[in-house]
């Protein structure tokens, strides 16, 4: 029953950000039409631009690791309500979706206690992938912000700059300034 819960939730928010163009096109994964084969491409066409340019590209490739188990859920849902316009009934269901979550360890016969679960989407589930993208999606303007293009798969996030060859120092800089940035938003 749940999952068919989960599945009605999520075409219904789905259908709802691709109508009102909410779903951001630099993030690939768990989207129709957005592969791995479209970040390779776009961060691709990326490079071979800057390098017809003559510039040099810088690529930096980023895991955010253990990342769905990072979702802080009052941000997240304050992202909800105010960058996806996601009010009312609908976000009280989230809420109480995201909320009030246990989890256990079993080894053998041997139960751990249980735990409550304060951060995270739930992993392997029908609408955790989407509330992720939703999540990180800030990651973008974040990066663009530095003058450097971004990239999203999954929990992956590509960034890529470019320089003319005597710019390289303050590419590496703004590059570093950038991850600093990324690292504590997602720290």
């Amino acid at each position: 029953m749940s999952k068919l819960l989960e599945r009605i939730v999520f075409r219904q928010l789905y259908d709802y950000l691709s109508r009102t163009d909410l779903l951001l096109s630099l993030q690939s994964a768990y989207r129709s039409h957005h592969y791995t084969e479209t970040a390779v491409l776009k961060v691709l066409t990326d490079i071979l631009y800057a390098v017809d340019d003559g510039d040099l590209s810088n690529l930096a490739l980023l895991d955010l690791s253990a990342a769905f188990d990072t979702v802080d859920h009052d941000i997240f849902l304050t992202r909800l309500r105010v960058s996806y316009g996601v009010g009312d009934a609908a976000l009280d269901w989230l809420q109480s979706y995201l909320s009030h979550r246990v989890e256990c360890v079993k080894r053998g016969s041997d139960w751990s206690t249980l735990a409550t679960v304060w951060f995270g989407v739930p992993q392997g589930s029908v609408l955790g992938p989407l509330l992720f993208i939703l999540y990180t999606a800030g990651l973008i303007d974040l990066i663009e912000g530095h003058g450097l293009r971004p990239h999203l798969y999954a929990d992956d996030t590509l960034i890529q700059g470019s320089c003319h060859p005597g710019s390289v120092a303050q590419l590496q800089s703004t590059l570093s300034t950038c991850l600093d940035d990324v690292s504590f938003r997602t720290g």
